[in-house]
């Protein structure tokens, strides 16, 4: 491997000529990059005052914001590892720090009661002129953890994993050689900054000499336009949102409808997109579709937290319903039951940290290979497909096997329906929890779209009845992880009685 991306960054200042924006719904702030490195050496200096120590760990719960990014990177010149906490999922309380061993816990939702502190107050650290000397920068070796991520799961704890160097350095250096982002890129990240990969970008900034965006969710759809980025980072949900939002505006400009999808699309993304990227979920066919018609490239991709980035499309290689070719250092080995499993050169470990016993030993081979619980296969051409999650697949009463994803790709591909759940209640019949584009729900447009589908599909295929949700999928309701993914067992849970019942009203 090439030098470590992380210990290039926490080495060494970066050029003059390059920035790094805060935008928000009430203003931006920006400051060069060199500014930024800076800066977090004097809160690098101030942990160390506090007695923060290598091998330690603090917390960070708390939405994006300068003070979050200036915490990781001081953290990262310290070797002290970052615990981020997504905000919603996770309390500022003393449980909290017992169980993930936390020095501190930096919060913009300090609890007086708790050793927590706002962390607002890293801001004037970090502007101080006359505080304490940071000590010279940590180097570190490949399987050093910086970092620990949780899980996204639909039931339970999270589960902690620490993330190794090695891990974070293969997965930015080979993104840089499939995209080469260079002097006049500007990549804008709105998802929280607790998922690990959001921050590859800000290293990839201070590595390779670009510009980045940090922005919020809520904010992204108001603030992309006058960003002006040119790579934007995002979950297939976005993606889906983002195209009903174009084509609504479509249909308010006259002329070439093509054209005026195009329109809408460089008034919502601005005029300077060179890709678009998307993973974490299954992206829906005609959404890429649409984008790619809209002059906006969007390049799908494959990974979970315990692997890293495995596969990705991108310029010059990219096939239409896979999630693109191994990056370097991966491979991945399919069983007699169609299963996926990925090795990798920098494993991001050989176990979870903090999980329920026998967690680890489910997921982790002794080698650290991970069983991702995926079916899928690989092509000829090294371009790997995915199926859908072998948990997904539902066994008839007949013994016949039914894989779901493909089922729920098709529903979502109505207008009128913004999130889709396949289940087998009774091992007799599909049911389909839905989660509806609108409120109200257009009900006669989702049961048009259903029949349209069964007409099409093999009888053990057919949804036999579709539960509307009484409020559409969210990260608030606790029906959505923070990546947009559906929780299938909470919305299980949440609607089993509703799909018993209409099998049984059904047979009446």
């Amino acid at each position: 491997m090439t030098e470590s991306v992380i210990n290039h960054v926490v080495a060494n200042p970066p050029g003059p000529d390059h920035r790094i924006r805060f935008i928000r719904l009430f203003g931006t702030e920006s400051m060069t990059l060199r500014e930024l490195h800076e800066r977090a050496e004097k809160v690098a200096a101030r942990l160390v005052a506090l007695g923060v120590r290598p091998g330690d760990r603090i917390g960070i719960l708390a939405a994006n914001s300068l003070e979050w990014v200036l915490l990781d990177l001081a953290a990262l010149r310290l070797k002290v590892v970052t615990a981020g906490f997504e905000p919603g999922k996770f309390t500022s309380d003393t449980a909290l720090a017992t169980r993930y061993d936390l020095r501190l816990i930096f919060t913009d939702k300090p609890d007086e009661q708790l050793d927590s502190l706002p962390i607002n107050e890293v801001r004037t650290w970090s502007e101080t002129s006359d505080g304490p000397v940071a000590p010279p920068p940590a180097r570190y070796s490949a399987d050093e953890p910086s970092t620990i991520k949780f899980t996204s799961g639909s039931t339970g704890t999270p589960k902690g994993l620490p993330a190794s160097v090695g891990s974070i350095d293969s997965s930015i250096t080979a993104v840089q050689e499939m995209f080469a982002h260079g002097p006049d890129d500007d990549i804008f990240i709105f998802l929280p900054l607790s998922l690990l990969q959001q921050r590859y970008w800000i290293y990839s900034a201070l590595r390779y000499g670009h510009d980045v965006t940090v922005s919020t969710y809520e904010a992204a759809f108001a603030t992309l336009g006058t960003a002006r980025p040119t790579v934007v980072m995002g979950v297939p949900g976005f993606f889906d949102s983002a195209r009903r939002h174009i084509e609504g505006r479509a249909t308010q400009i006259a002329g070439d409808p093509a054209a005026a999808r195009r329109a809408a699309a460089v008034k919502l993304f601005g005029d300077r997109i060179r890709y678009l990227w998307t993973g974490s979920a299954p992206a829906d066919p005609d959404t890429l579709r649409f984008f790619t018609e809209c002059a906006l490239p969007i390049y799908e991709g494959y990974g979970l937290n315990e692997t890293c980035i495995v596969s990705k499309n991108y310029p010059g290689h990219s096939r239409d319903g896979s999630v693109g070719r191994l990056l370097p250092g991966k491979q991945v080995i399919v069983d007699d039951d169609g299963v996926v499993s990925i090795r990798s050169d920098h494993p991001v470990s050989l176990a979870y940290a903090y999980a329920e016993p026998g967690d680890s030993e489910r997921v982790f081979g002794p080698d650290g290979t991970v069983r991702t619980g995926d079916l899928g296969y690989m092509d000829a051409d090294g371009y790997l497909y995915i199926r859908g999650r072998a948990d997904d697949v539902i066994v008839l009463g007949n013994g016949r096997k039914v894989i779901v994803r493909p089922i729920e790709e098709k529903l979502k591909r109505s207008p009128a329906i913004e999130e889709a759940v396949v289940y087998c209640p009774t091992e007799t019949y599909l049911v389909a929890v839905v989660s509806p584009a609108t409120e109200p729900a257009d009900e006669a447009a989702i049961e048009e779209h259903v029949d349209r589908i069964n007409t099409m599909s093999a009888p053990d295929e057919r949804i036999f009845r579709v539960v509307i949700a009484r409020q559409r999928f969210s990260i608030d309701n606790d029906l959505l992880t923070a990546q947009f993914k559906p929780k299938r067992r909470r919305i299980f849970q949440a609607y089993r009685a509703d799909m018993v019942r209409i099998q049984e009203d059904s047979h009446a």
